[in-house]
């Protein structure tokens, strides 16, 4: 398979930046309660909104305080959408969270009830465990290494 590179050697004019990535959730409201309440993300934006074809939906943005990158929490829409809940990343851990202090954001975490499917350990990059999202999917909480 060919790879089309037009931007090699070329650089952006101006400053670019992921805004948002969607995670597939069953229903708005008790994913808004995980990640605001469980894991402490403000709720940037919950206004309402129509499908391509008319039929109403939310769009809900959260993010965690002072990140950049949101997250648009967009429910599923059909069959082939419902299938990915929770399955996003193909069951390989496909979002990562990281903070400052990795010790008390996981046992505020696992206080809460998160379900983490591998415990803390250290790697050459940081501190890291592997938790599940509202949804099933696999997030790595990372900190930095002691």
């Amino acid at each position: 398979m060919a790879i089309c590179r037009p931007w090699r050697g070329a650089a952006y004019a101006a400053r670019v930046q992921i805004d948002l990535v969607a995670l597939i959730v069953e229903e708005y409201d008790p994913a808004i309660e995980f990640f605001t309440e469980t894991l402490g993300f403000e709720l940037i934006e919950d206004s309402p909104s129509l499908t391509n074809d008319g039929r109403p939906k939310r769009w809900v943005v959260v993010r965690p305080p002072g990140a950049q990158t949101g997250i648009l929490l967009a429910r599923a829409d059909g069959e082939h959408q419902r299938a990915a809940v929770g399955n996003q990343a193909a069951g390989r851990v496909g979002f990562f969270l990281r903070v400052d202090d990795f010790d008390g954001v996981y046992q505020r975490m696992a206080g809460a009830g998160v379900t983490f499917v591998r415990p803390p350990r250290t790697e050459p990059y940081g501190r890291v465990a592997v938790f599940l999202d509202i949804a099933g999917n696999r997030w790595d909480l990372l900190g930095p290494a002691d």
